[in-house]
Parts: C-alpha cells; sequence; structure tokens
C-alpha cells in the first residue's frame, strides 16, 4: 500500500482526485469507458468536490457506490444514496449512470440480485474509498467477511459503526442509526484496478494505523488492502499521527 501525506484535508482530496481522474481518464483512452465506486460520508467531502470538476468526459463513465442503510428512505440526510445525487450526480449531467444500491427495497433480496448481476459484469477502474473509525471498509465491519464473492452482501452494524454516524451528524440518536447495510463486499473491492483512499482527522488515526502497518485480519478489515497491487492511502497529518 502506497501511504501519501498532506498538510491538511483539503490538499489530500484535491491530490486524490486528481490521481482518480488520472485513472479514469487512462481507462477511457485504453477502453473507451470507465467503472468506479464512490464512497461517501465526511472523509469524502473535498475529494468529490475536486473530483468532479476534474476534466473527464463524463458520458463515458459509469458509477457506483459502496454501500447503504437497509430500510433509509433516499429523502434521509444520512442515505448515501441521497448524499451522491446532491453531490455528483445532478452536478454531473454528463455522467452516462449511476448504479444505485436501494437499500429500502420492497425485495431487498431481488435489489441485490440485481446489483450483483450488474457489478458482476464490469471491471472497476477506480474505487474511491474511506476508512471507518473501527477500521472498516465500505460497510464491512469487523470481523469481516474475507471470503464471499458476491459483489454486494447484507451486513450488521457494529455499536462503534453506529457511533460514528451519529457522531458525524447524519443521526438525531443511536436508535435511529440503522443496523443493517447493503455493503460491497471485501472481495468485490479488491478486485478493482485501482483503489484511492482518503482518510482524514485524529479519530481515524488508530485505524489508519492498522490499516497500514498491523498484521492481516478482518478484525481489523481495511488490513487487506495491504495485499492490493495498486492502493493509496491518502492522509492528513492528523490521520497519520499514529503511523510509526
Amino acid at each position: 500500500m502506497k501511504i501519501v501525506h498532506h498538510r491538511d484535508a483539503a490538499d489530500m482530496g484535491q491530490a486524490a482526485a486528481r490521481q482518480g481522474a488520472e485513472a479514469i481518464n487512462s481507462a477511457i483512452a485504453s477502453r473507451g469507458r470507465a467503472v468506479v465506486i464512490l464512497a461517501t460520508g465526511t472523509s469524502q467531502f473535498p475529494m468529490l468536490e475536486s473530483l468532479i470538476q476534474a476534466d473527464i468526459d463524463w458520458a463515458k463513465v459509469t458509477a457506483f457506490h459502496l454501500d447503504e442503510y437497509v430500510g433509509l428512505p433516499a429523502t434521509h440526510k444520512a442515505s448515501f444514496r441521497g448524499y451522491l445525487r446532491q453531490r455528483v450526480v445532478e452536478r454531473l449531467p454528463a455522467l452516462a449512470e449511476f448504479v444505485m444500491v436501494g437499500g429500502d427495497a420492497e425485495d431487498l433480496a431481488g435489489e441485490i440480485g440485481r446489483l450483483n448481476d450488474r457489478l458482476g459484469r464490469e471491471t472497476v477502474d477506480v474505487c474511491f474509498a474511506g476508512i471507518g473509525e473501527n477500521c472498516h471498509l465500505a460497510f464491512n465491519d469487523p470481523p469481516a467477511d474475507f471470503v464471499t464473492e458476491y459483489p454486494y452482501i447484507v451486513v450488521e452494524l457494529d455499536e462503534a459503526c453506529r457511533r460514528q454516524q451519529l457522531g458525524e451528524g447524519w443521526f438525531e440518536s443511536l436508535d435511529a442509526v440503522p443496523q443493517r447495510a447493503v455493503s460491497m463486499s471485501i472481495r468485490q473491492i479488491m478486485k478493482s484496478r485501482k483503489i484511492i483512499l482518503s482518510v482524514p482527522d485524529v479519530r481515524k488515526a488508530g485505524a489508519v494505523r492498522h490499516a497500514a502497518q498491523g498484521p492481516v485480519s478482518n478484525a481489523f478489515p481495511a488490513s487487506i488492502l495491504q495485499q492490493h497491487a495498486d492502493a493509496t492511502l491518502h492522509l492528513d497529518a492528523a490521520s497519520a499521527s499514529l503511523l510509526a
């Protein structure tokens, strides 16, 4: 895993977006289109803002997203598809396709089947992601499933993860945070040709240390990224503060 240090979150987001834009444009040049995975959360604000301003032919880009809460409508402020619609899709009218995770679908198994069929036919050029305070990758909380080949799975959210969502201001109480989510699986994320992670803030410092310098273990899900051929971890001074 390549680790890149930045002065602050703004510089980090700009650098991660530049790296991603280069990879997207390279994919378009070589095969006529690109497939990307977009992450959400407060950590992704600077990166996404820079990415949508990059010189990219968005009409040749298909975007998926990493995860979504089970049972949460897209109108809820914590909905990840709502987040991406507002911050990306509505600002990129030329975007070829945004494949949504319908976490509130009446037939959830059918929705996951649809997503797995759709993503299973694609090669992902760039996965943009973050790391949770509990070292989760997407919503794969510890102990994460490192085995399943299904692209999307239903996962149980642990208390640390749910408290992070509460602390970031997405929900009014811990009881309001859903206990389940639809998440892209670890093995599906690892199939991406390039993974670009943006991880700011001192509250992520412990998770960063485990992900970058600890043993690979499903107790620290993001540690699996040490085994990826092209993963870059962008950090600000605070999130890198516990690295040896």
